[in-house]
C-alpha cells in the first residue's frame, strides 16, 4: 500500500510529517512558516508536506476568520510549492473544490465531518492525487474501509488515513491507540497529534480549547504505535493564531519534538 509523494514515501517505513499553520493568514506567514519547517525537517531528515487551508468550512461561529478563499489561496499554495521545493496539501469541502485543487497540491485532504461524503471522496479520487481522509470523531476505525474502497473505486490507490481522535462527550477527544494498528491494515497511517488534544467547545466565546502540552506525548506514542506519519498544525505565535491556536504546536518546540518522534521510531521498528 505504499506510494510516493513527490520526494515523500508514504507507508514505506519512513516517518514523515504533515504540518503548517491551521489557515493561510496571508501569503507572507504561510511562506514563513513554509520555509521555517522545511528548514527543520532538512536538518533532520524528515520527508515533509506543507499543509494549510485556503477554507475552514467548519468554523463553530460564522464570524471565524476561514481564510482566503479558493482562488487566492490555490496561488499561494502554488507559490509555496515552487519557492520551498515541498510537496502541498489542502483540505476539499466540495466536489466542486477538488478538481481545481488537485491541479495545484500533492495531496488532498478530506476534513473529518465530511469523511463518509461520497460525492467529495469520489471527486478527490478521480483527481488523481494522492487523497488523506481524515477519521471523524463519530466513525469506527474499522468502518474507515468504507471511505478508502470509495477513493479506490476511481481506480486511485494512493489514499491514507488520519487518526484526530474520537468524541468523549461533548468536550473532549480521546485518541483510542488500537485504532492505529486496525486503520494500518486498510492504509497508511497518520497520527493528529494537534487536532487529538482539541478541546471542542462551542461556548460563549464559540472557540475550541486545547491542551498543547499533550502534543509530544501522544505523539510518541502513536510512533511507538507503527504509524506512518505525524500530523501537526504548527504556528510561530499560537496566540494570535487566526484557526486553532488553543491546540497548535509552537515553532520553537518543533525540533525538540521530531528529535524525539526520531529517536522513539528508531527504537520501536515495527514496520
Amino acid at each position: 500500500m505504499s506510494f510516493q509523494v513527490n520526494n515523500v514515501h508514504i507507508g514505506s517505513g519512513e516517518l514523515f510529517l504533515i504540518a503548517g499553520p491551521c489557515v493561510i493568514e496571508s501569503e507572507e506567514h504561510a511562506v514563513k512558516m513554509a520555509e521555517a519547517i522545511a528548514g527543520v525537517c532538512r536538518a533532520l531528515k524528515v520527508p515533509y508536506i506543507f499543509k494549510a487551508s485556503f477554507d475552514k468550512a467548519n468554523r463553530t461561529s460564522v464570524k471565524s476568520f476561514r481564510g482566503p478563499g479558493l482562488k487566492e489561496g490555490l496561488r499561494i499554495l502554488h507559490n509555496i510549492a515552487l519557492t520551498t521545493n515541498v510537496p502541498v496539501l489542502t483540505d476539499v469541502h466540495e466536489p466542486e473544490q477538488a478538481e481545481a485543487a488537485g491541479e495545484v497540491v500533492d495531496v488532498l485532504q478530506i476534513p473529518a465531518f465530511l469523511c463518509r461524503q461520497t460525492n467529495l471522496l469520489v471527486a478527490a479520487g478521480k483527481t488523481g492525487k494522492a487523497v488523506n481522509i481524515k477519521k471523524g470523531q463519530f466513525v469506527s476505525p474499522w468502518d474507515m474501509r468504507h471511505a478508502v474502497e470509495k477513493v479506490r473505486f476511481t481506480g486511485n490507490e494512493r489514499v491514507f488515513l488520519t487518526e484526530r481522535g474520537s468524541s468523549f462527550g461533548y468536550n473532549n477527544l480521546v485518541v483510542d491507540m488500537r485504532s492505529l494498528a486496525i486503520m494500518r491494515e486498510i492504509a497508511p497511517v497518520v497520527f493528529d497529534a494537534t487536532h487529538s488534544v482539541q478541546l471542542p467547545s462551542a461556548g460563549e466565546n464559540a472557540q475550541s480549547g486545547g491542551q498543547p502540552q499533550f502534543i509530544p506525548l501522544l505523539s510518541r506514542a502513536a510512533v511507538a504505535a507503527g504509524v506512518d506519519g505525524i500530523f501537526m498544525e504548527v504556528h510561530d505565535n499560537p496566540a494570535e493564531a487566526k484557526s486553532d491556536g488553543a491546540n497548535a504546536l509552537d515553532l520553537k518546540n518543533l525540533r525538540a519534538t521530531l528529535q524525539q518522534l526520531l529517536a522513539v521510531h528508531k527504537a520501536v521498528d515495527v514496520n
